[in-house]
């Protein structure tokens, strides 16, 4: 529609003023007077020089024989003339349509061809804008397409630069592993090539080939490196001959230097007033006396026991007191003090009811708790160390309202220990010290006025605080001079020296055992573990050479399971299993026989010895109460067991005891009866040496071993 009103516009405008505007090449613009009353024919002026009038320019008329095509000619306009020549244009069609719209007001007949002219002109700068706006396209194409042809020669640069940065990587790749490739020789100091030349002979040194080529002159440096530590050998030789010759020498001397140690000791002697004179305790002594004042009367005396004890027996062991001092300082205020204290405690609470909520029940208990179970603010700490370097730390402390001592200890071994599953309550630190003397656990409180003053706080059972508190063993109690008799409560604070005397030594030395025998244990049962028994060589005479049974497996056996076992119903009568104690379970099998069996640990070993229960599968079920043998096995371990222990094997008793168990099984197989009417050789061909191969009613075998004659014999 747009079209055909042009159209008709053109066709009324003809008949009032003929003008020809050609838009072959650029866009016009139409310049009017501002009055609109003036009546005055516009002007149509091309920007490439031609007017309305028909009037070409003289550049116009240069280019009449060329093909016109807009995109070339986008490229010969400049866009901000364009863009100028759209501002105005827009300018001009609004400002045309302005007078149109006046001249429409008016009414007048008269305005009807000057209303025309305007459409004429308005149609002139309409076809004036679609040419600007294809013009416009066709730039924003163009851009586009460079855009294009600029983004894939970044493009194909970018992949060029990578293919190259590819390569250069790879290249540096290559040379670091050239530059890091070291030969065997290179490890070799070799000497300077100077002095390889000055020094080697020529038929070594071979300068004619050497010196222009690097590999022969390396190998002939390589083989004047051999020649000169041959040489090096042999002044070796020769010095330890020397060295030799010296130390003979050094014994003289020696010898004669160890008859003046009487004369230095006369003099080290009269020198002793001296150093009293001078103060020779370290610093740290006269620290740890100052702190001492401010411990608790049982700690102190700990202190001073174990002091004295050290410097006197044991060299070894350290004392030592931690904590914070001023916490210390802090329990023994002065009254005056104490008082102030606890009036504005107690006006800063009357100003805080109102302000916060009362706590509950249980949260007040739980303070109550925490409060009764306070301990003192310093500890003291004992070092005791054997002589493999393995050491035991112990530390006390003193619950300041319960009136009682507890200990925390940790072993620290000599050295790494292997891995073993059934050795993990050996040096667990919960039960470390159990039952140290006999039947002190460490579970319960000693002092009988700590169960009144449980009740009031709600605590069932003390045994449930001990990993926080540390263990109130009785022994620390005699340490720290508390004794607690069962008929009367301890007074507060009341410390005896000699009591603390009188334990110290005996339990110093007790918990150096029990630290030895479990270190001792946890290395059998890295063994044990592996099917190996470890006999040592100052128990070798005690078996015989020759041992067919093995042992096959070791492990820990739960006191739940332990229960429900059958053949241990004898050892539970007696009252020799407790639930403190440690349970393994143990396999020996030789050919089809198998030898079951249950070891009870008291934790005082060695000086309580493993008791063993024993079932043997082999025919049928035979244990203690079926077998007289298998009983007198059981007999051979648990009650003849001095004749395995002594003094440098203590530690090895547990190994010798099952050792023994694999002998007596061999003698038990060996001394069986053969049935005569089964063809072939005898299942346990008989290789023990026996006297008498029964003996007595019960037909008992021979399970006394003989050394070091070699031979078994009945009790």
């Amino acid at each position: 529609m747009v079209a055909a009103n042009v159209a008709a516009m053109f066709e009324q405008s003809s008949a009032h003023a003929r003008i020809s505007v050609t838009l072959e090449h650029s866009e016009t613009t139409v310049k009017m007077s501002s009055d609109p009353n003036k009546k005055r024919k516009p002007k149509v002026i091309r920007t490439d020089g031609v007017t309305v009038d028909g009037k070409r320019s003289r550049s116009d008329n240069e280019q009449e024989g060329r093909y016109y095509s807009e995109e070339a000619e986008v490229d010969l306009r400049d866009p901000n003339n364009d863009y100028n020549l759209y501002k105005e244009t827009c300018q001009d069609l609004q400002r045309l349509m302005a007078e149109i719209q006046d001249l429409k007001s008016k009414g007048s007949k008269d305005v009807t061809a000057e209303i025309e002219e305007r459409r004429i002109q308005s149609c002139v700068h309409f076809m004036t804008l679609k040419k600007l706006n294809r013009l416009a396209h066709i730039r924003l194409k163009k851009g586009r397409d460079q855009t294009h042809e600029a983004k894939q020669k970044v493009d194909a640069h970018h992949l060029q630069l990578q293919n190259l940065l590819y390569e250069v990587m790879h290249l540096q790749k290559e040379i670091t592993k050239c530059l890091e490739f070291k030969s065997q020789h290179e490890e070799v100091e070799l000497v300077s090539v100077e002095e390889f030349y000055r020094e080697a002979p020529p038929d070594i040194s071979n300068p004619q080939i050497t010196l222009n080529e690097p590999h022969q002159q390396t190998l002939a440096r390589l083989d004047w490196e051999l020649e000169q530590r041959k040489r090096l050998a042999e002044k070796y030789k020769e010095s330890l001959a020397s060295r030799e010759k010296i130390l003979k020498e050094i014994e003289i001397k020696k010898d004669y230097l160890s008859s003046l140690q009487p004369r230095l000791n006369n003099i080290m002697q009269a020198s002793l007033p001296v150093q009293e004179y001078l103060a020779m305790p370290f610093d740290q002594v006269h620290k740890q006396q100052e702190t001492a004042r401010h411990l608790p009367p049982p700690l102190y005396v700990l202190f001073v026991q174990a002091t004295a004890y050290g410097q006197a027996c044991d060299k070894r062991m350290t004392v030592s007191i931690e904590g914070n001092v001023d916490d210390a300082k802090a329990l023994f205020k002065p009254p005056e003090e104490c008082q102030a204290d606890e009036e504005s405690d107690s006006d800063a609470e009357e100003e805080q009811t109102t302000k916060r909520r009362r706590p509950t029940l249980g949260v007040q208990l739980d303070d109550k708790r925490k409060e009764m179970l306070k301990s003192h603010p310093l500890s003291v700490c004992i070092n005791l160390k054997c002589k493999d370097d393995s050491a035991l730390h112990l530390t006390f402390y003193f619950l300041i309202n319960l009136n009682i001592l507890t200990v925390k200890a940790k072993m620290i071994p000599a050295s790494e220990l292997c891995t073993a599953i059934s050795a993990g309550d050996l040096l667990c630190p919960e039960t470390l010290l159990t039952c140290l003397y006999p039947k002190d656990h460490g579970q319960k409180t000693p002092n009988p006025a700590n169960r009144y003053q449980f009740d009031k706080v709600g605590i069932v059972s003390f045994s449930d605080y001990v990993v926080e508190v540390g263990h109130p063993y009785l022994w620390v109690q005699k340490l720290g001079g508390l004794d607690f008799p069962k008929d009367q409560p301890q007074p507060v604070l009341a410390a005896d020296n000699s009591l603390s005397a009188s334990y110290m030594e005996m339990t110093m030395k007790l918990l150096k055992i029990r630290l030895q025998s479990r270190l001792a244990l946890h290395r059998q049962f890295a063994s044990l573990e592996h099917g190996i028994v470890p006999v040592s060589s100052d128990s070798q005479h005690l078996f015989p050479v020759k041992v067919m049974s093995r042992l096959i497996r070791w492990s820990v056996l739960p006191f739940e399971d332990y229960l429900e076992l059958p053949f241990t119903k004898p050892v539970m009568e007696a009252g020799l299993a407790e639930a403190t104690h440690m349970y393994y379970s143990l396999l020996i099998e030789r050919a089809t026989a198998k030898l079951h069996g249950v070891v009870v640990l008291n934790p005082g070993y060695s000086a309580t010895p493993p008791i063993f229960s024993l079932c043997l599968s082999w025919k049928g079920e035979r244990n203690a109460s079926n077998d007289d043998n298998i009983r007198a096995m059981e007999s051979e371990v648990n009650v003849y067991y001095p004749e395995l222990y002594k003094p440098k094997t203590g530690f090895q008793l547990l190994t010798n005891q099952l050792q023994r168990l694999c002998v007596l099984l061999d003698v038990y197989l060996e001394t069986e009866s053969h049935d005569n009417s089964v063809e072939g050789p005898k299942e346990f061909p008989q290789e023990k040496m026996c006297l008498r191969l029964v003996r007595g009613p019960n037909r008992l075998k021979p399970f006394k071993y003989q050394h070091p004659q070699g031979f078994f014999s009945h009790r």
